[in-house]
This record gives structure tokens, C-alpha cells and sequence, in this order.
């Protein structure tokens, strides 16, 4: 069961528990308890941290008074009993030891004391970066974690700097009524963080959920069928962690029912392969950039081919590259783990957004990963790849992670469905192995201030009915209420441009566009998709592939035709995410991670 499982606990395990805990009061905590490498939660308290904590033995000057036993001769008249003739006492002088108090000075080891190291910074400066540890000390009854930022070792802060005991969820979710939906909405999608008492990132599997409506039940997996309306109240609760989500499935059965009535516009291609993902995967995946190999040069790849000829239409060239990780070394669970393989990204003005996922698992139905924020403002090519060394300096390394923010673990798809506004990310969060299923469509908004989840819509988008759903792998956001999706009907042999517009909570579908062609003959998947409102025209990626086709939404060009193609010869390194803003165009390449920027395309 993943939850609402009591436990049970039998004598001999009590005593067990209690007997450990009397060894942990008797420890001594001088040294640094070491525990499993955790996530922490930075809180909204702030708080010193320190370039290290010691306990020292202190030497201090103490004055001690000692007793010395000492020999001397004291003339003193002691009477002799005999008298004299003449009736006189007689006297004699006697040796008497005497006691003599002597004040010394000494030196003495009489306390042990702690000692913070070197003031770094302070705790709120991490609010939003990745925060780790795997060792703390007590001082005072109080602990002291170590902890890692974005990857690099830093310093100690009192663990009062965490969210202790708090669970932080979407307050609101809303689900498409959707009656052929075999799945229904996964609760823990709705968890941004849930803490224990030492601030630590619980497992979601670990929170308990429960779900109070008259309509509405969770299943013992933890979904929540969309099949009828209604409300619920969905519970998160872990120890004293506790917060509450308001659930809602619209009532509308026929919300997303459209019609693919658009004529696809033919195309003169030739046979177009690239090569496979796996063959790709063979020559890069072990490539994966440390910070003592960092790469120091961009670079800068000519299309060797295009449809009208023109070897040059096009080049791409660095911008900018990520760091190789964002997490401590051995983060070895998912949670823990921020890697560098970028599947999708979106700029918006100097905003730079990414969505991280671990090698593979983008495949996995419930793929589950961390998305990126940038200020580019701030980016300089190169050295941000060291972010999780000690190569850059203490302050340049901190005006560094003042300016990324790093996202909660969270659902985000395939990855690649991701566009942003001034103040949101979007992320269309579905499966790429869903074979177009007739299930519901996760819109997952993220607050930039944050990177944390604020709200979760789930939409469909049939054609005529459930027997011909449209399952977008591929979406870009055009503003806080469009969403422009690429789908690909492999069985007509086309691409489909649907337009989708929310008003309120629900959503209409619309085709506006379509391209009579498959675009690449040996069933490449799409690595990229993106609307360049300057010129109103797609451009789709596929492995070593760029093509441009005309939108039509604004009149200047015609919906669905294709105006050229770009194969760049990048040493088989996948295209991974594409993104526009204003004119211009900026793709993704991994192994090692790089954003560049299309130039020289022609419009």
C-alpha cells in the first residue's frame, strides 16, 4: 500500500528505539553525526551560515592556591623543666616545620567551547536554490547541518533556517470532465514539498492522502478519477505537516470536442532520415561535462543543407552553458538528483527556463524531474559550469545562485512541452510513450517568483470524439491563456497546428494549421517545437533537423506551408527544446548542455 498504511511497532523493536535513543544522548557530538544525503527546504527565516563549527578545547590563564610544606628553624625559648641552681628556667631553640600558603599562576584546559568559522552568508540567499546535506552537529541542544548549494560544499546554518514540518501543494486543481479517461489525476502531482521535523524532503509516496468529497474518491494508488463532476477536498499530511488542496472536475463532458477539418498543405519533400536517438545516445551519454573539464570555447555549427540550396542559410552558436549538475556528489535518488539533461526550454525577454530530467527518464509515464530558472541578465558563457565546484570564488560562486532558481521535484512530462510568461512557466506535462491515448492533458502553471506549482489544469482534445484524441508531445505557450500544440498524425501522413484558449478553468481546441508531409521518412521524434510570433511561423526539431513553416495566424504567412529546412552537422548531439522570443530563435543541444541562438535564418 503507498498510503494509509499504520504502523506497527513490537516490543522488542521499542526497545531497540529506546535504547538507540539513550546512545544518542550520551554521544558526543563534537564530531559530525553523519545521515543519508537529504534534500532540504530553505524556510523564510533567515539565518548566519558559517564556513565551519568546532568544538575546542580553550586554554585559559586560572590562579590556584597550593599548600607547600617547608622546613626552617624558629628561635623560639621553649622552657626546660630542670631549672637552674640559681631557680632560673632554662631555654632551648627548636626546629618547627612550618605551612606556608603560595599563590602560583597556571595554566589549565578548564572548558570545551564552541566556534563558528568564518560568517558566509546568510540562509535566505538559498531560498530558492538546491539545498542538501548529509552530516550536522549539535551545539547547545540545537542542530547545525552541513550543507551543499546547487552542488558546492558550503558551510553550517541551524537547521531552525529549514521548513520544519511543512507541506506545500497546488491550492487548486481543475480537471477536464473526461469520460473515457482510464487514468484520472495523480494527487501527488499536486505536492510541491512536504518536510519532516528536521526539514528534510519527504518521499511523496510517504505523504498521506486522503480526499473528502460526496462525488469524488482516491484510489489505494492515489488517483482521482475525472470521469463524473464534482468536488473534493484533498488532505497532505505527514507527522505534523499538513495543508489541503481544493479539487474540482468540471462538468462539461464535452469540453475539448473539436473537429481536424483543416486541408494540409503538400509538401515537395524529398526522403529525409537522421539518424537514431539510440545511435545518438551510443556517441554522447557518456559525455556528461564535470567542472574539471569544463568546456572554454563555443560553438558554432553551419547548416550543410537546406531546401533552397544555400549551404549558409543558417548557423547556430553558443550562448550560454549550464552547469553539469546542480546537486551535491551521490545524489543518487531522483529527488535528490538536479542533472544537466535538458529536454525543453523557453526564454522570456532575459528569462532563461529549462526542464531537467535524469538520463531516461523522460520515457517513464510519471517522469518526474526539476525545472530551471536563469536570470541571463547575470550569465556569463562559461563559468557557470562550475556552480557546483569550488573553482569560482566564494562571492562570485553567490552572485551566481542569486541568480537561478531551482524548482521542487516535479511532473513534467516529456519535457519538451515548455513556454513562459512574465510571471509563469508552463509545462505540458504528458507521456511520449502514450500512443495518443484518449486520457486527459496535465497543464502544470509554475510561478516564477517561486518555481513552485500554483495551479493544475487537466484538458482533451478529441476530434469528433474519444476514438481520435489528440495527445500533444509538443507545445509552446503563447501567452497566460494559449497554448499553441503540434500533433502528429502518423497514420494521414501529417502534421496538425491546433490553437488551445482557456477562459477561466475551461478550454476550447482549434486546428489551425496543417502540413501534408511526415517531414522525416524513418519516424524521428520530434526534439523541439515553436512559434516565432516576428515572422508567424513554426519551427519543428528533430535530431540534426530544423524546419520552418508558415503559421498563418497573423496574416503573414500561409498556414501549414513549408518555407525551408536546416541540417546542422552537430556531431550527433539531439536537438533538445527550441524556443523564440520576439525574432529570435534559440535551440538546445546536451552532452555537454548549451543553449545557442539561430542565426543568419532566412525570412
Amino acid at each position: 500500500m503507498r498510503r494509509f498504511a499504520l504502523g506497527m511497532m513490537t516490543s522488542a523493536a521499542l526497545m531497540a528505539g529506546l535504547a538507540s535513543q539513550v546512545q544518542a544522548s550520551s554521544k558526543d557530538y563534537s564530531k559530525s553525526t553523519k545521515t543519508d544525503l537529504v534534500t532540504k527546504i530553505m524556510g523564510n527565516k533567515s539565518y548566519q551560515v558559517y564556513s565551519s563549527l568546532k568544538l575546542e578545547e580553550v586554554t585559559k590563564k586560572v590562579k590556584t592556591k597550593t599548600k607547600e610544606k617547608k622546613k626552617y628553624t624558629v628561635k623560639k625559648k621553649v622552657a626546660v623543666k630542670k631549672k637552674s641552681k640559681k631557680g632560673k628556667t632554662k631555654y632551648k631553640t627548636v626546629k618547627q616545620v612550618k605551612y606556608k600558603w603560595v599563590t602560583k599562576t597556571a595554566y589549565k584546559n578548564v572548558k570545551k567551547k564552541w566556534k563558528f568559522g568564518k560568517k558566509l552568508t546568510v540562509s535566505a540567499d538559498f531560498r530558492y536554490a538546491h539545498v542538501q546535506s548529509k552530516s550536522y552537529k549539535v551545539k547547545d541542544g540545537k542542530r547545525y547541518y552541513y550543507i551543499y548549494v546547487n552542488g558546492r560544499p558550503v558551510g553550517y546554518v541551524n537547521e531552525k533556517a529549514f521548513a520544519l514540518s511543512k507541506a506545500n501543494v497546488v491550492s487548486q486543481v481543475s480537471l477536464v470532465n473526461n469520460p473515457s479517461d482510464s487514468v484520472g489525476f495523480n494527487a501527488e502531482d499536486a505536492i510541491n514539498y512536504v518536510t519532516d521535523q528536521h526539514g528534510s524532503l519527504v518521499d511523496n509516496d510517504s505523504v498521506e492522502i486522503s480526499c473528502k468529497s460526496a462525488e469524488l474518491n482516491i484510489s489505494d494508488t492515489g488517483y482521482v478519477s475525472s470521469r463524473k463532476a464534482g468536488t473534493a477536498v484533498l488532505t497532505f499530511k505527514y507527522g505534523k505537516a499538513k495543508a489541503t488542496s481544493k479539487l474540482t472536475v468540471r462538468g462539461d463532458a464535452k469540453e475539448g470536442i473539436s473537429s481536424a477539418d483543416v486541408t494540409p498543405v503538400k509538401t515537395d519533400l524529398p526522403e529525409i532520415e537522421t539518424w537514431s536517438a539510440n545511435d545518438g545516445a551510443r556517441l554522447s551519454s557518456s559525455s556528461t561535462i564535470t567542472s574539471k573539464d569544463a568546456v572554454s570555447s563555443s560553438h558554432k555549427y553551419w547548416a550543410t543543407k537546406t531546401m533552397s540550396g544555400n549551404a549558409k542559410g543558417a548557423d547556430i552558436e553558443t550562448i550560454f552553458y549550464h552547469p553539469a549538475v546542480l546537486s551535491a556528489p551521490g545524489s543518487s535518488n531522483l529527488e535528490a538528483k538536479v542533472s544537466s539533461a535538458v529536454q525543453g526550454i523557453d526564454f522570456y525577454d532575459n528569462d532563461l527556463v529549462t526542464s531537467n530530467l535524469d538520463l531516461g527518464q523522460a520515457d517513464n509515464w510519471e517522469a518526474r524531474g526539476h525545472m530551471v530558472y536563469y536570470n541571463m541578465r547575470k550569465v556569463k558563457k562559461y563559468n557557470w559550469q562550475l556552480i557546483p565546484s569550488k573553482m569560482l570564488s566564494f562571492n562570485t560562486w553567490l552572485s551566481y545562485i542569486k541568480n537561478i532558481k531551482v524548482s521542487p521535484y516535479m511532473k513534467l512530462g516529456h519535457g519538451q512541452s515548455v513556454g513562459s510568461t512574465k510571471k509563469y512557466v508552463y509545462v505540458l506535462a504528458n507521456w511520449n510513450r502514450s500512443k495518443n491515448w484518449s486520457n486527459s492533458q496535465e497543464l502544470i502553471r509554475v510561478k516564477k517568483s517561486t518555481m513552485e506549482i500554483d495551479k493544475i489544469w487537466t484538458f482533451k482534445v478529441w476530434n469528433g470524439s474519444a476514438k481520435y484524441p489528440r495527445i500533444f508531445l509538443n507545445a509552446d505557450v503563447i501567452d497566460d491563456n494559449t497554448l499553441l500544440a503540434l500533433f502528429h498524425n502518423a497514420s494521414k501522413h501529417r502534421y496538425e497546428y491546433w490553437k488551445i484558449s482557456r477562459s477561466g478553468d475551461s478550454f476550447k481546441a482549434k486546428e489551425v494549421g496543417a502540413t501534408g508531409s511526415d517531414l522525416i521518412s524513418n519516424s524521428a521524434e520530434v526534439q523541439g517545437f515553436v512559434w516565432n510570433s516576428a515572422y508567424d511561423v513554426y519551427y519543428i526539431a528533430f535530431n540534426d533537423y530544423l524546419f520552418k513553416i508558415g503559421a498563418g495566424l497573423d496574416g503573414k504567412t500561409d498556414a501549414g506551408k513549408l518555407l525551408n529546412y536546416y541540417k546542422f552537422d552537430t556531431g550527433r548531439r539531439e536537438f533538445e527544446g527550441l524556443s523564440s522570443y520576439g525574432p529570435e530563435l534559440y535551440l538546445n543541444l546536451n552532452h555537454p548542455t548549451e543553449t545557442l541562438k539561430v542565426n543568419h535564418i532566412t525570412k
